[in-house]
C-alpha cells in the first residue's frame, strides 16, 4: 500500500500511541490488514420521508460494496435532508436553505473528525448537492459526488406529470378550472417512484452543473433513479475513488473558475433554476474562487437557452436521458466552442477527453434546440439592479413571458398572506405582486415561493402578473418572476418601502428593476419604517438569521 493514500487515516490506524482508536476499529470488523488500507467516508443524505432521498441508503450500501472490493475501507455515515416539495408553502420551508449549511458542516465534521482519506457523497434533494460539494471543497480530499437520479414522470389523461403539476393543479382548482376528482387524480399520479423532481428544477440543475464542473462521473446527473445505469454507477465507484486517490486529485484541482463557467453555461443552456446563482456563490466561496453576480450576467449574455424542459417547456429529465443525457449536451456545447474542454474531472481525464467517447444527441430530437434555432438567444437568468435592488436580484425570464413588465404593486408581507390573497381573488391582471420579509434574515431561511407562482400559473395569470420577492423561487417556478432582491426587507432594503399602487418596471433587456417613486418620498418612508421583530428567538433559525450573509453573497454562514 502506498502510504500516501492513507495520509489522514494513518493518524488513527498506524500510530502506536493510539491503541484505543485501533481497538474501536477492530470492534467494527476491521482486522490488521484492513487497518493498513485508507478510510473512505460514504456520506448518504438518505431518509424515508422524501422520494428524492428514499433510495439513497440503498445506493450507499451498494457503493460500499464496490469500495470494499478495492484496498479501501468504505464507511457509511448519514446527514440530513429537508424535502422542498413537502415543506413548500409551510413553515418547514424556512429550514430548507439552512439545511445546506448543516449538510456541509456535518460532512466536513465527520470526514475530518474521523480522519477519512476520501469522500463519496450520495445526494438527492435540492440543498444536498451544494451542501456536499461545499464540504468537499473545504476539506479538499479526493471526493466524488453521486446524484441519486431523477424520478420517472407521472401520467394522467396522456399528459406527463411531475410534482409541479400538483401545485399548478391547485391553482386551477382555486380558479374554478378543475374539478375535485381530476385534482385528486393528478396528486396521486404526479410522483410515481423514487427520484428527485423530474423537470429542470434545482435538484437536476445542480446535479447537471456539478457533472459539468467535473465532480461526478459522466452520465451521473441524467441517469434515472430507478435504472440499470444508476446501479452500474454504484458498481463503478470503488474503482473511480481508488484511481482518484492514487492520482491525489482533489476538489480544488477540479473546481476552478473555468469549470464553474462551464457549469453555469450548461445551466443557461438547460434553462436551470435561479437557485443555481445562490449555490454557485457559496461553492465559489468554499473553493476560494472569485465568482460574482457580474460573472453570471456575462455568461447569460453570451449563451443561448436551448432546452425545452419543464418548468417553462414540455420535457422532463427522463426525456433528456433518452436522447443522450447531459454528456450529449456537453458534447454539443464543446463542438460549438461553448466550453473549456481542458478542465480536469474526477475521472482523471479532462472534460474534452470524457466527452470524446460520449454519445451525440439523437437525430430528430427536439428536447435540445440547435444553436441556430434557440428558444432564446441569450440566457434566461438575468441579474437585475436598480433602486429596488441596489445589491442585485435574480430573474428567470425565458422570453415566453416577454422581456419587460410594468405594473402596479400589490404588496404582501409574507408568503402566507399572498397565498390567501390569490385564493381570495385579490391578485389581478397587471399586478406586480411583492412578497417581502422572506429573505435569509427576514424569512428567516429565504423560503421558496413555488406555491404562489404555481397558483398564479394555474389561475391562468402567468402572462399577466409579475412577482418579485426577497425570498427565493423553486426551480419549478416559471412566469415573470424576480427573487433574491437585496438588500432584503428585514434590513431596510427598498423593497420594505414599497406601497400598494406604486409603479414598478422589470426590464430583462436593460437588466433593471425600478420602483417609480421619488427619492424624497423613499427617504420619508425610510424614516417612518421600523424593522419587524425577528420571527424566531431560539434554535437553528435564530442562529441562521443572526449569522447569514446577503443573498448577493450566497447566504453564507461562515463569514
Amino acid at each position: 500500500m502506498n502510504k500516501e493514500l492513507n495520509k489522514y487515516s494513518k493518524a488513527v490506524t498506524q500510530d502506536p500511541t493510539q491503541p484505543a482508536a485501533k481497538a474501536m476499529l477492530h470492534a467494527i470488523g476491521m482486522d490488521n490488514d484492513d487497518l493498513n488500507n485508507p478510510l473512505v467516508g460514504i456520506a448518504s443524505t438518505g431518509y424515508d420521508g422524501n422520494p428524492c432521498n428514499m433510495h439513497l441508503n440503498d445506493l450507499a450500501a451498494n457503493i460500499k460494496l464496490s469500495v470494499n472490493q478495492q484496498p479501501l475501507n468504505g464507511l457509511i455515515f448519514n446527514t440530513i435532508g429537508i424535502s422542498d416539495g413537502i415543506s413548500m408553502g409551510t413553515e418547514g420551508m424556512r429550514y430548507s436553505l439552512p439545511s445546506r449549511d448543516v449538510i456541509a458542516d456535518s460532512i466536513e465534521m465527520v470526514t475530518c473528525g474521523m480522519s477519512y482519506d476520501a469522500n463519496i457523497s450520495i445526494v438527492g434533494c435540492d440543498k444536498n448537492m451544494p451542501g456536499a460539494l461545499m464540504a468537499m471543497l473545504r476539506f479538499n480530499r479526493p471526493s466524488i459526488l453521486v446524484y441519486g437520479g431523477t424520478i420517472a414522470p407521472g401520467c394522467h389523461d396522456g399528459k406527463k406529470l411531475d410534482v409541479v403539476s400538483a401545485f399548478e393543479a391547485w391553482g386551477e382548482k382555486v380558479a374554478g378550472n378543475m374539478d375535485e376528482d381530476t385534482y385528486e387524480l393528478i396528486i396521486q399520479k404526479a410522483c410515481p417512484s423514487a427520484g428527485a423532481c423530474g423537470g429542470m428544477y434545482t435538484a437536476n440543475t445542480m446535479a447537471a452543473a456539478i457533472e459539468a464542473m467535473g465532480m461526478s462521473l459522466p452520465y451521473n446527473s441524467s441517469n434515472p433513479a430507478i435504472s440499470d445505469n444508476k446501479s452500474q454507477e454504484c458498481k463503478d465507484l470503488g474503482d473511480a475513488i481508488y484511481q482518484l486517490m492514487q492520482s491525489d486529485l482533489k476538489p480544488r484541482d477540479i473546481v476552478t473558475k473555468k469549470s464553474m463557467e462551464n457549469a453555469f453555461r450548461l445551466v443557461t443552456v438547460l434553462g436551470g433554476s435561479t437557485n443555481a446563482v445562490l449555490h454557485f456563490l457559496a461553492i465559489a466561496d468554499a473553493a476560494q474562487i472569485d465568482f460574482s453576480l457580474e460573472d453570471f450576467q456575462k455568461i447569460s449574455d453570451n449563451t443561448p437557452f436551448l432546452a425545452d424542459l419543464k418548468p417553462s417547456g414540455k420535457y422532463l429529465m427522463q426525456d433528456l436521458h433518452d436522447v443522450g443525457g447531459v454528456p450529449a449536451v456537453l458534447k454539443y456545447m464543446l463542438e460549438q466552442n461553448m466550453l473549456h474542454g481542458d478542465c480536469m474531472t474526477v475521472t482523471g481525464k479532462t472534460l474534452a477527453e470524457n466527452l470524446a467517447s460520449a454519445e451525440t444527441l439523437q437525430e430528430n430530437q427536439d428536447v435540445i434546440h440547435k444553436i441556430n434555432n434557440p428558444i432564446k438567444e441569450t440566457g434566461h437568468i438575468r441579474i437585475l439592479f436598480g433602486n429596488l435592488a441596489s445589491e442585485g436580484s435574480v430573474a428567470k425570464i425565458t422570453g415566453k413571458e416577454g422581456l419587460k413588465f410594468q405594473g402596479k404593486a400589490k404588496v404582501f408581507d409574507s408568503e402566507v398572506a399572498v397565498n390567501q390573497g390569490i385564493a381570495n381573488g385579490e391578485v389581478q391582471k397587471g399586478d406586480v405582486v411583492v412578497i417581502r420579509y422572506e429573505g435569509p434574515k427576514g424569512g428567516p431561511g429565504m423560503p421558496e415561493m413555488l406555491k404562489p407562482t404555481a397558483a398564479i400559473i394555474g389561475a391562468g395569470l402567468g402572462n399577466d402578473v409579475a412577482l418579485i420577492t426577497d425570498g427565493r423561487f423553486s426551480g419549478g417556478t416559471h412566469g415573470f418572476v424576480v427573487g433574491h432582491i437585496t438588500p432584503e426587507a428585514q434590513v431596510g432594503g427598498t423593497i420594505a418601502l414599497v406601497e400598494n399602487g406604486d409603479a414598478i418596471t422589470i426590464d430583462a433587456e436593460t437588466n433593471e428593476l425600478t420602483l417609480h417613486v421619488s427619492e424624497g418620498t423613499l427617504q420619508t418612508r425610510k424614516q417612518n419604517w421600523q424593522a419587524p421583530d425577528m420571527k424566531y428567538k431560539k434554535g437553528v433559525l435564530f442562529k441562521y438569521a443572526k449569522n447569514v450573509s446577503s443573498a448577493s453573497k450566497g447566504c453564507l454562514t461562515d463569514v
